[in-house]
């Protein structure tokens, strides 16, 4: 049957089996409101009613400038319901970028939480928005922890649409679906721009549709009804994993951590909510990781299935500290803005269960095999190289959720799309006989010493590895006889203490001599990037000099 895969079909059946599961935030003051998601789904019509009221019409970008929350969960499901573009926008951008990508999109209307208001007013003067809705209150029906009042907030200013009091304005009986091709876009986001302006990827109904069910897949996230799940992992960045249209499909219950994503508060909602699956970047867990190292059997997360870790490598001692202290299941995945996100899951495959300790958490260190429909490829300058887990190249894909050109940047004048259908993801990997891949480095992470290649990826996860160590970067810096050398920056646990020297031993037997970086610095942090990723370009920049006899101050 030639059936149209939507968003507002999506939609439909969490109307139709899940209105009584639930929608928890926590909002920037901090209190907590509950919503059924019959609740939130009445909101959203009545969102979607209103900005077809504004003029709001198919393919229209609609933009969000907001943290995780239910408000801006209504914003995921009207938006693409009237066939509409939600386009979640970066908070943690300079103005600059983001008025550069609201101008780039042509957005037409925001919809802004009212503590983005000064991000908010540094942007406007550059950009041509013709309506402006300001969240940030309790909601109608909201049932609001703390002793505070559902109607508390400051009130926007004039000339700016205040979320609630349009809602309540709005007949939801008035809200049109739309009923269009499922080809055509529901969503978007951007880039980070850390090679160059940040580029826009549009994603179908289609896709998106697709990459809920496939989250759903025992040997994926294995949703269900019975879940309760905490993203971690932004809602302005690529669709929040994903996870608010999968977990609809499946009736997940879903709880929202607002700007909040420290590990204490992470913690205290995991317990409290019973969450079962959660999922963002290895910086919170490490973070999380310490606190229950410190505070052994303060924290309930018996109910806890799963933490889901993306956006950079795992090291092994951390699946193996989660695992054997505190009896909780590492994930990994990897996937990319361009891949919606997910493109491989590092769940145990059969054979390796019976493996001896070490190598199952060795294998599931690795990045993992590619999701249903998502075929990979790794291509080296002598072509594609062989599936034998050792031979390195860059990393290609291609699938059903794999955009085919960036927005505005026709895919023949951008060399990262194949002439093939392909899409070259910058990732240099290896990939074993049964498709599991491991990442070594981004290309531009690569360092070329004398020729030969060493993997930041492989000497980071090492030094990780180090009871002392709580994070490591490793970047590239040029020298006048090898070309580039290795790098490594290093934050030490609290009240921990390691030399130079100490780490270059623990490093010494896992590597070749050459492989070894000539300087490690110590650092109270490493930079990062507005999704929590390492951010090397500074560090690069910091110390290029360093060969040359000038040290950074």
């Amino acid at each position: 049957m030639d059936y149209q895969l939507l968003i507002p079909a999506v939609v439909r059946r969490a109307e139709t089996l899940f209105g009584h599961k639930t929608v928890v935030t926590r909002r920037p003051d901090r209190t907590i409101v509950r919503h059924s998601l019959r609740e939130v789904l009445d909101r959203t019509k009545r969102l979607g009613a209103a900005l077809q009221q504004l003029g709001v019409r198919p393919g229209d970008r609609v933009a969000t400038l907001a943290w995780a929350g239910h408000q801006h969960l209504e914003a995921y499901y009207a938006i693409p319901s009237i066939g509409a573009v939600l386009h979640t926008l970066n908070l943690r951008l300079h103005h600059d970028d983001v008025s550069y990508i609201v101008n780039d999109a042509d957005d037409r209307v925001l919809i802004v939480d009212e503590s983005m208001l000064d991000l908010w007013n540094l942007v406007r003067p550059h950009v041509k928005i013709e309506h402006v809705i300001v969240t940030g209150r309790g909601g109608s029906g909201a049932r609001v922890s703390s002793g505070a009042s559902a109607g508390a907030g400051a009130t926007p200013p004039a000339n700016l649409i205040d979320y609630e009091e349009l809602l309540a304005a709005t007949d939801p009986s008035r809200f049109v679906e739309w009923e269009g091709d499922e080809r055509e876009a529901a969503a978007m986001c951007y880039t980070s721009g850390t090679t160059g302006r940040p580029k826009g990827v549009l994603y179908s109904h289609r896709a998106l549709v697709l990459h809920s069910m496939a989250e759903g897949m025992r040997d994926s996230l294995a949703l269900a009804e019975d879940d309760t799940v905490l993203p971690i992992v932004p809602m302005f960045h690529v669709n929040a994993w994903g996870l608010p249209f999968s977990c609809a499909m499946f009736g997940c219950n879903q709880v929202y951590a607002g700007p909040y994503m420290d590990s204490k508060s992470v913690l205290e909602l995991l317990v409290s909510e019973r969450v079962t699956l959660t999922g963002g970047v290895p910086t919170v867990w490490i973070g999380m990781l310490q606190d229950l190292d410190r505070n052994p059997g303060a924290y309930d997360l018996s109910h806890l299935r799963s933490i889901v870790v993306g956006g950079s490598a795992v090291p092994p001692t951390m699946i193996r500290a989660f695992e054997e202290r505190h009896g909780l299941h590492i994930l990994q995945l990897w996937g990319m803005t361009e891949m919606s996100p997910l493109g491989t899951m590092g769940a145990l495959p059969l054979a390796m269960r019976d493996a001896p300790v070490e190598a199952r958490i060795r294998y599931r260190a690795k990045q993992g095999t590619p999701l249903p429909f998502v075929e990979i490829r790794a291509r080296s300058e002598k072509g594609l190289v062989p599936w034998d887990g050792q031979t390195m190249g860059e990393l290609e894909v291609r699938g059903p959720w794999v955009a085919s050109e960036y927005f505005n940047v026709p895919g023949s004048s951008d060399d990262r799309f194949t002439s093939d259908g392909w899409f070259r993801t910058g990732d240099i990997v290896t990939i074993e006989e049964r498709g599991c891949i491991e990442i070594a480095d981004r290309s531009k992470d690569l360092v070329k010493s004398g020729g030969e290649w060493i993997s930041s990826v492989a000497l980071e996860t090492a030094l990780m590895g180090h009871p002392a160590v709580a994070e490591a970067a490793v970047v590239a810096v040029p020298h006048p006889k090898w070309d580039e050398r290795p790098l490594a920056v290093v934050v030490l646990k609290p009240e921990q203490t390691a030399t130079q020297e100490e780490l270059l031993a623990f490093l010494a037997p896992k590597f070749a001599k050459w492989w070894l970086p000539d300087v490690i610095e110590f650092a109270s942090e490493i930079p990062r990037t507005s999704v929590g990723k390492f951010k090397k370009s500074v560090l690069r920049e910091k110390f290029q000099d360093l060969y040359n006899g000038r040290r950074p101050q």
